[in-house]
């Protein structure tokens, strides 16, 4: 996962604005918003956040593969068809394919076991949807942590840029680095649900990556290809690399890590 460290707490260089907070249980993980004001009333800031925080529920209820009445569920079980889903699920299918075809394969939502699952892009959509609820409100900046997907836009404060933490795999109270982050960042692991990913091609446990982060301007394609690279490790690392505007981070089991050579590492 990835926490939010630094230029909201102040330790870059400047100002940091004043900014409302809140925390939200959804989609089975806990999601923190940081809104910086600027203009915006404080009252109107947090009817945003209530905004932002409904559209976060809304996909719980339309994609959660726990819940059994799910449109998602009844669809991969055969109960319903794509023409009876709601428009999201049109719409998060088509991003998974693209995300199918940037991964080169690693990232495949269609070969998981009892049928299409998105669930390893649709956290990073809603986060992304939830951010912009509160652009589109008038907040001069915001950080949206999703249980380790942010999305974040604008400025904390003067002279600041929005910095993540990189959890490390085996130490829970340390870093493995921290990055700015201008648009989005997610990464994918197995240290806390274990070996939750799976191989496309074999449908087994992925094995060989501790960890992956990706950035770049869209939280949805960054958490599907942190899910890849998780997965695919160095050839999936490879395939990040060749998308314009995507920067990718892995930590492999042996401790050794790679990335793509354009990421923010703040020293």
């Amino acid at each position: 996962m990835t926490t939010a460290a630094g230029g909201q707490r102040g330790t870059a260089a400047g100002q940091q604005a004043p900014a409302l907070t809140h925390t939200e249980d959804v989609m089975g993980t806990i999601v923190s918003f940081t809104v910086v004001l600027g203009d915006l009333p404080a009252t109107a800031a947090r009817a945003a956040v209530a905004d932002a925080c409904r559209t976060l529920h809304r996909a719980d209820e339309v994609f959660s593969t726990w819940k059994p009445d799910s449109p998602v569920s009844r669809l991969r079980r055969g109960a319903a068809t794509l023409g009876m889903m709601p428009p999201e699920v049109a719409e998060v299918l088509a991003l998974c394919r693209q995300a199918r075809t940037a991964s080169r394969g690693w990232f495949d939502p269609w070969a998981m076991p009892g049928g299409v699952d998105p669930t390893g892009l649709v956290k990073g959509w809603a986060v992304e949807r939830a951010a912009a609820v509160l652009r589109q409100a008038g907040a001069a900046a915001a950080l949206v942590n999703g249980g380790g997907d942010l999305a974040a836009f604008g400025s904390p404060g003067p002279g600041l840029r929005w910095r993540v933490g990189i959890r490390h795999p085996w130490r829970p109270d340390a870093l493995a680095g921290i990055v700015e982050v201008r648009a989005a960042i997610a990464t994918s692991a197995s240290y806390e649900r274990g070996a939750h990913l799976l191989d496309p091609a074999t449908g087994r446990p992925a094995a060989g990556t501790a960890s992956a982060t990706v950035l770049g301007p869209s939280l949805a394609l960054a958490d599907a290809l942190a899910t890849a690279v998780a997965v695919g490790g160095d050839e999936a690392l490879d395939a990040v690399a060749a998308l314009d505007g995507y920067e990718g981070y892995l930590i492999r089991a042996d401790g050794s890590e790679a990335d793509t050579n354009g990421i923010d590492f703040v020293r």
